[in-house]
């Protein structure tokens, strides 16, 4: 079985996984035990446009079952989708740039990452994306999109050169209809090298675009 057919097993097993059997990852080491009770404490009181916690669960188990290690999040909040994501790439080895432009939100998260044990994992950058997105360099093999939805598609073009085969890139609320996403989900349906699946377990609607074998 060839990498992507790989990922489409993990996508199709992850999307017709009930919310209850994803609801708590295995937590088989001290890092595991730290993550997971960071996460318990704090559920149902993150704010601030944060994903919810089927949605991170998503992201976490996406880059486990097909050991994503190089991650861009664009958009950190503060930090309740980066630590799913973070947790993952400690356990794959990875590394994980996230991007946040509030002075405010950007503190916070990183307090977050510390508390949850992630810090080293995460490389937390207080920037405009519009600027910083096009100027990272790949390989990247998963992104994850949640800032101004606008410019999902102008974020798509800069970073899916750089995504190798294999790779994805997520977006969050693309079931929302707001500004800018009938295009960018044209923008993906319509790419020749990727595949797309649209997972509405939660309200807002998580893309999947995985980036073709050649």
């Amino acid at each position: 079985m060839d990498r992507f057919a790989r990922i489409a097993a993990a996508l199709l097993a992850i999307l017709i996984m009930p919310a209850a059997a994803a609801e708590q990852p295995a937590a088989d080491s001290g890092l595991d035990r730290r993550v997971q009770a960071f996460l318990d404490e704090r559920r149902g009181s993150w704010r601030d446009l944060n994903v919810p916690d089927i949605d991170g669960r998503t992201l976490h188990e996406l880059i486990i079952a097909n050991g994503f290690r190089h991650a861009v999040e664009i958009g950190t909040s503060t930090g309740h989708s980066t630590i799913w994501i973070g947790w993952a790439l400690a356990k794959t080895g990875g590394r994980l740039t996230t991007i946040e432009i509030d002075p405010r939100r950007h503190r916070i998260a990183l307090d977050n990452f510390a508390a949850a044990g992630l810090d080293g994992v995460i490389d937390a950058r207080l920037a405009d994306a519009h600027e910083l997105v096009p100027q990272l360099e790949g390989p990247i093999d998963f992104v994850f999109a949640d800032a101004d939805k606008d410019w999902y598609t102008s974020y798509f073009d800069a970073l899916w050169p750089k995504i190798v085969p294999g790779g994805c890139f997520t977006a969050h609320n693309v079931s929302m209809n707001q500004r800018g996403m009938r295009e960018f989900l044209d923008r993906i349906r319509s790419a020749p090298d990727a595949t797309t699946t649209i997972d509405t377990r939660s309200r807002a609607g998580l893309s999947i675009t995985c980036k073709q074998q050649p």
